[in-house]
């Protein structure tokens, strides 16, 4: 019998993991709730620029077209390229669009028998349990909903979009007392160019956030309004911002993203020797810190405008919080078109906003659009109809990480596998590895270590993200710091060598990316069947 595999999402990680399983002889069923493939790229803002170089986002065995506007492309030619491997790869035959999966649920063995496995599914294979997936999902078009049965499910639905996380305030306070209108950065996101125009166009525009979205928000907001009507953003937490790639000329990669750097910080797994390593050399981490730092505070007046974040640069860079400004983002704010604000409480009133319990210093606003994220791990919790599974999928209480062994496979839950929850700083790369890891496993080229194994490798790397993340942020499940080190894992247990680069000088200095693994995994890889 054809063992089933459905994909849940048609985003970058859901087009990386339909063409990889396909590729292992499956035939997989994409689920994507929009009538378009290419996820949070179908929502963007007019001014929205890609945050890395394009030479780190790119597929393995499919390059950017040579016509292009520059090394960090906008939006809509993001989404050209997502749509251009789609359909060079024939994948669009396997997705059902406009078809929203409501929620999935495991039938087979019982509770009881699950706590006894000692492997994953009872035999550490992809297929080693009994149970089959059944998907309720509703068709946006027709408004009906279908059942659908499989025996593996792949669930590739970001945390970055659909469920907006909304500070919430006391009553008498919030947003139902303004007489103005309250959004979120997604709704905004999700208008045409010329609706977000008119929302803003001469009107009073408070942004509240710290995300790359409220930065390119207010950036929309200058552009159309000017310095004769400001856009305020309020922050209460500070990233650090890059105007550019290169601190003093050096490249950032060369100093924080190749395997030197790695062996700056412990490393799950590392043994004696790397540990041993990392507490020798941590100094030179730091000193890498203030080195960036120093660039940044030169670049730009961020003493001026009181925009110096508390923790070091590189704390921020394990954790994926640093983002790119776009182009002379600090001129708009010289300029008086965005004014930067940082109080430390925020309430409603109905003309505007109290900053800090100030009354008489109300900011009057038309408009607050609200950049504060997304509720990931509620979104993804809420995916289960199983109680049990509902309640351990993001982890037993708010202090733990994500239990993702791989940072795809949870211990508890068979035959299914998370591709696009974990971050790195070229998600890309990151998702095209792990389906490639994905289609591996289905295809039984290894099979997983024991449950007790699996979780305490779990562990270990939520003991690294508590040491090297900015407070409360190990929840992103950010691997940017030790991406090579995560990859030469997945390497290791589809039988490649982790090794890509040829001379030691090489594989030391410079970053990896996913044109370096080019042909690993499955002989088939390069073709979908």
């Amino acid at each position: 019998m054809q063992n089933r595999v459905a994909i849940v999402g048609a985003g970058m990680a859901g087009l990386l993991a339909c063409k990889y399983v396909a590729a292992a002889g499956f035939t997989p069923i994409v689920f994507e709730a929009t009538n378009q493939v290419g996820g949070l790229w179908n929502h963007t803002m007019e001014t929205t620029r890609l945050q890395n170089h394009k030479l780190y986002f790119k597929f393995s065995d499919f390059d950017w077209p040579s016509s292009g506007n520059g090394m960090f492309p906008p939006a809509n030619q993001v989404l050209e390229y997502l749509n251009s491997y789609a359909k060079h790869f024939d994948l669009l035959r396997y997705v059902k669009f406009n078809s929203k999966v409501m929620s999935v649920d495991y039938e087979g063995e019982s509770e009881e028998e699950m706590q006894t496995w000692e492997l994953w599914g009872g035999n550490g294979k992809a297929f080693g349990s009994k149970g089959k997936w059944k998907l309720q999902v509703f068709d946006t078009v027709i408004a009906s909903t279908q059942e659908y049965e499989v025996e593996f499910l792949v669930l590739c639905i970001g945390r970055f979009s659909g469920l907006p996380n909304i500070p919430e305030f006391p009553e008498g306070s919030g947003p139902e007392i303004f007489s103005g209108k309250v959004l979120h950065s997604m709704d905004y996101s999700a208008m045409d160019n010329a609706d977000a125009l008119e929302l803003i166009k001469g009107k009073r525009v408070v942004i509240v956030g710290t995300s790359k979205s409220a930065i390119d928000i207010a950036y929309e907001c200058a552009l159309a309004n000017g310095n004769e009507i400001p856009c305020t953003m309020i922050q209460r937490t500070i990233p650090w911002m890059l105007p550019d790639l290169y601190p003093w000329g050096v490249g950032l990669g060369l100093l924080l993203f190749n395997r030197i750097s790695e062996m700056l910080v412990h490393k799950p797994g590392e043994g004696l020797f790397y540990s041993i390593l990392a507490i020798l050399l941590s100094p030179l981490r730091w000193a890498i810190s203030k080195f960036v730092e120093s660039y940044l505070k030169w670049k730009l007046p961020l003493k001026k405008y009181n925009m110096i974040p508390k923790e070091p640069f590189v704390q921020h860079a394990s954790s994926c919080k640093i983002m790119f400004l776009p182009a002379n983002f600090y001129d708009r704010v010289e300029e008086g078109s965005i004014v930067l604000k940082r109080p430390k409480k925020l309430s409603f009133c109905k003309e505007g906003l109290i900053l800090d319990e100030e009354k008489e210093k109300t900011l009057l606003a038309d408009v607050v659009i609200f950049a504060t994220g997304y509720k990931g791990d509620e979104k993804l919790r809420n995916m289960f109809s199983r109680p049990s599974f509902r309640d351990i999928v993001i982890g037993k209480c708010p202090t733990s990480v994500m239990p993702l062994y791989r940072q795809m496979i949870h211990p508890r839950i068979p035959r299914m596998v998370v591709i696009g929850y974990s971050e790195s700083l070229s998600n890309i790369y990151t998702f095209e590895m792990k389906s490639k890891w994905l289609a591996s496993f289905l295809d039984k080229a290894f099979a997983l270590p024991s449950i007790k194994e699996m979780e305490k490798d779990v562990e270990e790397w939520g003991k690294y993200m508590k040491e090297y993340m900015v407070n409360g942020e190990y929840r992103r499940s950010c691997i940017s710091s030790i991406h090579t080190w995560f990859n030469d894992g997945l390497c290791k247990d589809m039988g490649c060598n982790p090794r890509r680069k040829q001379g030691l000088i090489r594989d030391l200095l410079e970053p990896y990316m996913a044109t370096d693994y080019v042909g690993i995994g499955l002989k088939s890889s390069s073709v979908v069947m």
